[in-house]
């Protein structure tokens, strides 16, 4: 089966971390970056509303990146960021040259930065959907859609490249 998931890069004052995300992600995370996030911990805490499994999901990645990594990635853990099925793909830290690398290879729909400091949201590469400033989307509930909408617009103060 074809992963139909981007890959996505945060960027705040602390670093960047870099995870896989469902299509409806992107809405997900902008919707998210339009209640002003200062950190990833932050953007993570806005975008729960909308899709609670997949954000846990990317947290407990973080937490098991953080447990066995700190300055490098340690050698017993690089399979695991440099493990091409990206249907799968466990959250990390971008922290040196082999997660630089890896957060870079887009996934079957593309990647997407999205720059908390700068307040910019660059698609690399997108393959799915043109994001729009103002949109709407649906919350998840077990990973399935719901009945329930989201809405979100991103302030002046946000830019989307290209």
């Amino acid at each position: 089966m074809a992963a139909t998931v981007f890959r996505f890069n945060i960027v705040d004052d602390s670093g960047s971390v870099s995870f896989v995300g469902p299509a409806h992600g992107l809405k997900v995370l902008a919707a998210a970056c339009s209640k002003g996030p200062r950190s990833t911990p932050e953007l993570l805490d806005y975008a729960r509303a909308y899709d609670p499994d997949w954000i846990e999901e990317i947290r407990l990645g973080l937490m098991v990146f953080n447990e066995h990594n700190l300055e490098t990635v340690a050698p017993d853990y690089v399979p695991v960021v440099t493990n091409g099925d990206d249907q799968d793909h466990r959250a990390f830290r971008i922290i040196d040259a082999v997660t630089r690398a890896r957060s870079m290879q887009p996934a079957q729909l593309g990647l997407v930065v999205m720059n908390l400091r700068e307040q910019r949201i660059v698609q690399i590469q997108n393959s799915y959907a043109e994001l729009h400033r103002k949109g709407r989307g649906r919350i998840r509930s077990r990973g399935v859609p719901t009945r329930s909408l989201f809405h979100y617009e991103l302030p002046e103060t946000w830019s989307i490249v290209p």
